[in-house]
């Protein structure tokens, strides 16, 4: 028997603000709502207010868990935080959470900087420091509020983009099975420009500068100061690197296709994903598509979606599950989650 980390529950949150097709497609007169939905899959997103911060989503998540009774704040021994939007350049916005959310001061506290896949990396992290004795058990937070970087004239990223935050309990049990990996992780930092809010890090600080908008056919679609994503070579990249991450994983762990129950990738837009399962050649009835009411939350997308498919009792205790994240950096990462006690 040895000591194994495995997701004991989830929460997650939204912010109340809504954007929905209909609003948008106001905005572009000529981007029906029907148009929207075929290429995004979306028909709502979450918007953060414009006083609404990572650690006050994160913070709420976190308060959903504890009030469902899966873990108490004194049991926490580790919170990590995943977010690209921080409440400060410094000091790291996990220490404010861990004050909001009254957890023990010997509770460790640290943020890491990571998109998409962030919540696998988050994983293979947490699962490393209780595997290894360091700790018992962690909370693993994402939190984005991407919606604040995009420009309103930009509908390249406004139709995808929504906000959002998720929290997740691993605990420790002693066990010959594993709840947790194996994993695969990639990363490309040459095609760190075709995602990137270009301004606003000490590479390129806020100025004068760097508040004059670009325009595109005579419309003004961002400034430095906002999020620039090259859909097309996301596209491209999604589609060359995740089915070979995907064969790696199996490869790695033993299994087929047909051992997975379910498999939950980033949920980025209905497009990308229909067009990898396709590719892989994933049943239908295996995978998941599920966020046309919140948008892409980036980090939190893949919690909220396992999350969601519990609820709808798709996964299940002893089921196998794939969580594969791509995007942003480059960066990507898979992993296998058997669900234990969720």
């Amino acid at each position: 028997m040895k000591k194994r980390a495995y997701i004991k529950g989830i929460e997650s949150f939204l912010p109340i603000q809504k954007l929905t097709n209909e609003m948008l497609s106001k905005e572009y007169p000529d981007w029906n709502v029907q148009k929207i939905f075929d290429k995004t899959g979306i028909s709502t997103r979450a918007i953060a207010d414009k006083n609404e911060c990572v650690s006050d989503l994160a913070v709420a998540s976190a308060e959903k868990l504890f009030a469902k009774g899966k873990c108490s704040k004194d049991e926490i021994d580790f919170l990590i935080l995943c977010t690209q939007s921080p409440d400060y350049l410094l000091p790291t916005t996990a220490c404010i959470v861990q004050d909001r959310l009254g957890l023990p001061t010997r509770c460790g506290a640290f943020d890491f900087n990571l998109g998409c896949s962030g919540y696998v990396y988050g994983l293979s992290v947490v699962k490393g420091m209780i595997e290894t004795g360091i700790i018992g058990n962690a909370l693993l937070i994402t939190s984005e509020t991407y919606t604040k970087y995009l420009h309103p004239s930009d509908r390249s990223v406004r139709t995808i983009f929504g906000d959002g935050a998720s929290a997740t309990f691993i605990a420790s049990t002693e066990s010959d099975e594993e709840y947790i990996g194996p994993f695969v992780f990639g990363t490309d930092g040459s095609g760190a420009n075709e995602l990137i809010v270009p301004a606003g890090g000490l590479r390129k600080p806020i100025s004068l500068e760097t508040t004059l908008e670009e325009t595109s056919d005579g419309i003004i679609y961002r400034s430095p100061q906002n999020l620039f994503m090259n859909g097309a070579e996301i596209f491209n990249f999604t589609i060359r690197t995740v089915p070979a991450t995907i064969r790696h994983l199996l490869e790695k762990s033993a299994k087929t296709i047909e051992d997975i129950d379910v498999f939950i990738f980033h949920q980025a837009n209905k497009f990308m994903l229909e067009s990898l399962r396709k590719k892989i050649k994933i049943p239908e009835e295996k995978f998941c598509i599920n966020n046309e009411h919140y948008g892409n939350t980036v980090s939190s997308t893949i919690p909220m979606a396992l999350e969601i498919e519990r609820l709808n009792g798709n996964v299940k205790k002893g089921d196998v599950v794939m969580l594969v994240g791509f995007g942003v950096g480059l960066s990507w990462a898979a992993t296998l989650v058997k669900i234990h006690d969720f």
